[in-house]
This record gives structure tokens, C-alpha cells and sequence, in this order.
């Protein structure tokens, strides 16, 4: 009898070995959709500091997709989401928001910011009907031309 496919959300280390081809693979897409070199990758020391937290999707054990946030003074920020292409349209980045969503709830809500491109329409429709709102730039996005800044309130 085949046995039906385990989803599990969970915090993880992004320097894993099996997630860290899963980051090479975002880093790879964003230069490709943003080849200009106006972004710049998040390092997984950087995804470790005690400000971050890390989540990834895994099926049967395998990562197929990460996301994280960045606790700031006064918002949380919501960053490195991805999901595989070959997991894309079964709706595992509205499950990974949800999940990202949950755990800063948890520990603290509040405004949630992030920031996609323009190149991303497939990210901002997942936003939009997630409740995200377009807002100003904030923090390191204010001088990139190609960046949609978005924000949602948690209770």
C-alpha cells in the first residue's frame, strides 16, 4: 500500500546540508530574474543570527521550500521565500506564509513587512490575497527601483 506524502513546517538551520542547495537554488533564481545585480543574497550566517527565524517545508524529509523573518524594533520582516518548481502550484507558499505567519504570532505579531520585485507576480498575488498591502520602503529596499514593499497587520 503506498503511503500518502508527509508535509511538516518547521524551524531549521538554513546551513543544513540538504537545505543548503535548496538556498543556492533562490539565490540562482532571484540573479536570474534580477541580473542587473540589484540584490544581494542573504548568507546562512546571516539567516542564524539570533533576530531570524528559519522555516522550511519538507516532504518526507526533503526541504522543498524555506522561508524566514527578521524581528526588527517595530516590525517583523518576512523574507527568502521559495518554493521548488516542481512543488509550485499546490499552494505550499500560501501553507509556508500561513506558517511564518503563525510563529510570529506566536512570539510577538504586530506589522509584518516584505519586500518582492517586480519581476515576482506570481509572490505579490500570493500577498495581495494574503492581506498584504503595498507600502513605503523600509530599511535596506528604500533605493531599489525594483522592489515592492508590502505590509499586513497581525493581531
Amino acid at each position: 500500500m503506498l503511503k500518502a506524502p508527509q508535509l511538516h513546517f518547521g524551524i531549521d538551520d538554513p546551513d543544513a546540508p540538504d537545505v543548503s542547495p535548496l538556498i543556492r537554488e533562490l539565490d540562482g533564481y532571484l540573479a536570474e530574474l534580477y541580473p542587473t545585480g540589484n540584490i544581494r543574497p542573504v548568507t546562512a550566517e546571516e539567516l542564524k543570527e539570533p533576530s531570524v527565524t528559519f522555516l522550511t517545508a519538507r516532504v518526507d524529509g526533503a526541504p522543498v521550500a524555506c522561508g524566514a523573518f527578521v524581528r526588527h524594533d517595530d516590525y517583523v520582516e518576512v523574507k527568502r521565500m521559495y518554493v521548488l518548481p516542481a512543488c509550485r502550484g499546490l499552494g505550499l507558499g500560501k501553507q509556508l506564509l500561513e506558517a511564518l505567519e503563525a510563529e510570529i504570532a506566536r512570539t510577538r505579531g504586530g506589522p509584518v513587512r516584505l519586500e518582492t520585485g517586480t519581476a515576482q507576480a506570481e509572490a505579490l498575488e500570493l500577498y495581495e490575497r494574503a492581506g498584504y498591502r503595498r507600502c513605503p520602503p523600509f530599511g535596506e529596499h528604500r533605493a531599489n527601483p525594483r522592489s515592492i514593499c508590502m505590509e499586513k497587520i497581525l493581531a
